[in-house]
């Protein structure tokens, strides 16, 4: 197995909600598709893919009976600053996502706060300053 992650797929209970966010949101991409069950977002090094939960639920072979607290899965979308981090967060929130931790200087030595989209799902805006993540 390559050491690559190709597709992250997010189950998403409203899906026109979930695309409206990231398309027109956060400004991803949206790649086309002939289908209204599924969206496509191409990304660096991975795409990004909503689907609805029922229907993911349906394709893995498991019974959607999870609590709908957190999952044990954050995303993370790297930048080169500071101010970036601030600014993504600020456009996230403008999109409809709720802020769950500010910009703030961390442990490990960089800055990062945490959205958690209208889907529930929590993302991290880090900057870096020993690893060159963008």
């Amino acid at each position: 197995m390559k050491p690559k992650i190709s597709l992250i797929t997010l189950s998403v209970h409203d899906l026109q909600r979930a695309i409206r966010f990231y398309r027109e949101g956060l400004g991803l991409p949206e790649h086309e598709t002939d289908s209204d069950e599924v969206a496509f977002f191409k990304m660096e090094g991975a795409w990004l893919s909503l689907f609805p939960r029922e229907a993911l639920s349906r394709d893995i072979g498991i019974a959607d009976d999870a609590p709908s607290g957190f999952s044990g899965i954050t995303l993370a979308h790297n930048v080169a600053s500071q101010a970036a981090v601030d600014q993504v967060l600020e456009q996230a929130v403008a999109a409809g996502a709720e802020l769950i931790k500010p910009g703030e200087e961390v442990f490990w030595g960089g800055y990062s706060g945490y959205f958690r989209d209208p889907e529930g799902h929590y993302w991290e805006v880090a900057y870096n300053p020993f690893m060159d993540l963008t």
